[in-house]
């Protein structure tokens, strides 16, 4: 019975709002998850940087002090990369201003155990086990301002309860991916993908939509016709929100077995699993509010 809270700001006066409005409508969905938590915000300053790759590192304890860890990195990338590594909450976030797959394979050289849980120039991904505005709390999730965030409460159904199991899913640089639903198929659409060459982390049906959405972006698909693709694919009950570097995407499947409600305004977008949540918004007596009509692709820009 997963939660989802979802918030792009279109107007950038209210970017400083960001963490405190995503946390109000984290808070209300709480009760449909509360085994763990994820988050993910968008140009939030003190965590990515424009011309910095950034990857968020599931775990604060990566088994080396962060000290060490940015002295091993600085031997294998260039002088120039201005490498940093900080601990925020239960996350550790490496910075480089580098290509993200240079990165990539210097930190999975570095720290071969650790499971990277989001990557980009755009994107910080948080996530843990506990009482989701716990987690929250601990990221300092208030004080964090961006351009848009995600935050999913998990009620786990399908795999076991880990932090590696959490959502979002962020398999390719600023992409995101929260779930509330399950797919019959996932583990034959795995199977396909693993053909295919793709990695998995964790066992969570939810990760196999994530790698099904970056491989037909790979593939030339824009948001909306992967997403329109995944539907053909997948088979479930599910509302989905996407997040990029600039842009948001809601859909249900055929039958909108999962709720969803979305707020829209000349301010922001928002959409969550339920009205009580977007209740506090600014601007909500003015705004458009509706249901996603089932199976439909709902795609924004910033």
């Amino acid at each position: 019975m997963c939660g989802i809270a979802a918030l792009q700001l279109r107007n950038p006066s209210l970017h400083a709002e960001l963490g405190s409005l995503l946390s109000s409508m984290m808070c209300q969905i709480v009760d449909r998850g509360p085994d763990s938590a994820g988050l993910a915000v968008y140009n939030t300053p003190g965590l990515v940087s424009k011309g910095t790759s950034t990857l968020s590192l599931l775990g604060k304890d990566q088994g080396t002090p962060v000290d060490a860890i940015t002295a091993a990195l600085e031997t294998l990338l260039p002088a120039s990369a201005s490498t940093a590594v900080k601990v925020v909450g239960d996350t550790t976030l490496v910075s480089a201003a580098v290509d993200t797959d240079l990165l990539v394979k210097a930190v999975s050289e570095t720290l071969p155990a650790s499971t990277i849980i989001g990557r980009g120039e755009h994107v910080a991904v948080m996530k843990s086990v506990g009482h989701p505005m716990e987690i929250a709390a601990e990221h300092g999730l208030e004080a964090m301002a961006g351009s848009q965030g995600l935050s999913h409460t998990r009620m786990a159904t399908e795999s076991a309860v880990t932090a590696g199991g959490s959502h979002p899913f962020s398999v390719a640089d600023d992409l995101c991916l929260v779930h509330n639903g399950s797919f019959s198929n996932h583990a034959t659409i795995r199977r396909e993908l693993k053909r295919e060459g793709v990695v998995f982390d964790s066992d969570n049906d939810t990760e196999v939509a994530a790698r099904y959405i970056a491989s037909r972006l790979q593939q030339g698909d824009d948001l909306e016709t992967a997403l329109t693709n995944l539907g053909k694919v997948f088979d479930g009950f599910y509302t989905l929100v996407v997040t990029t570097a600039d842009s948001m995407a809601v859909v249900r499947d055929p039958i909108a077995c999962k709720p969803a409600i979305i707020a829209e305004t000349v301010d922001y977008v928002a959409m969550a699993s339920e009205y009580r949540a977007l209740a506090a918004l600014p601007g909500i007596e003015n705004a458009r509010i509706f249901e996603p009509e089932p199976g439909k692709v709902y795609t924004w820009s910033l």
